[in-house]
């Protein structure tokens, strides 16, 4: 993925819609550019945050879309993404001896580095707090999605994903005071491979029965195993 700017045909080629289209949303401020001597422009980071919120905002339907246009952008072909793959078993802690926000997120990144792939979780810790605070990543359905701001290619060694599951919920700033138990930390090395994972996940945890497979899963296997049944069952 290119780091300029989008003009409006190459958006709209990227996110497979119409230039129409595309114009019709930044029209009406619901897609954020600017003008620059007259033409449309968009930051690829301003897109790619778009894109994110508007993952978290979709219905199964629609990130089954977004997913597909995500891989489909891609200039060259990809292999299908999966999140049993990304999600290593000495990534996964259940369960995490966390109490508090600040704790969860300090034992995530321990629990990323046990895999060798996260080379700095202190560094990875303070960004994902940034982002919290921005916007909080909790869910109303107990899960929260913990990811920095934007990918830190320069302290992974490759794109994966961790796992903890408090043995009770915990305050992570969801709506209407819903607590959280389960918690996911994206290390993504590229916005596209962290879009593309965000919207498989969205799928993945909005499909019926698989949350409470996830709960009632015993060890780290039982738990990847949930996932994989999960993931094979998903349309």
């Amino acid at each position: 993925m290119p780091d300029e700017d989008f003009d409006l045909a190459s958006l709209a080629a990227y996110l497979h819609l119409s230039p129409t289209q595309v114009h019709r949303l930044v029209e009406r401020g619901k897609l954020p550019g600017r003008r620059v001597a007259g033409d449309w422009r968009f930051s690829t980071a301003e897109v790619h945050h778009w894109l994110e919120e508007r993952i978290g905002l979709s219905d199964e339907a629609e990130l089954h879309r977004v997913e597909g246009a995500l891989q489909a952008a891609s200039a060259e072909p990809e292999d299908d993404l999966s999140i049993a793959v990304l999600l290593p078993l000495e990534a996964i802690e259940a369960p995490l001896a966390a109490r508090t926000r600040n704790s969860v997120i300090t034992s995530m990144t321990e629990v990323a580095a046990r895999t060798g792939w996260l080379w700095d979780p202190a560094k990875m810790a303070d960004a994902v707090r940034s982002r919290e605070e921005m916007h909080p990543t909790a869910l109303e359905n107990g899960v929260a999605l913990l990811h920095p701001r934007r990918p830190m290619p320069s302290i992974l060694g490759q794109a994966f994903l961790a796992l903890g599951r408090t043995e009770a919920g915990i305050a992570f700033g969801g709506s209407r005071g819903v607590l959280t138990d389960i918690f996911f930390l994206i290390c993504s090395t590229d916005d596209r491979g962290h879009l593309r994972t965000l919207a498989r996940l969205s799928r993945l945890i909005a499909s019926p029965g698989f949350l409470p497979q996830l709960r009632s899963a015993d060890d780290p296997p039982a738990i990847r195993l949930a996932i994989e049944q999960a993931e094979a069952a998903l349309p």
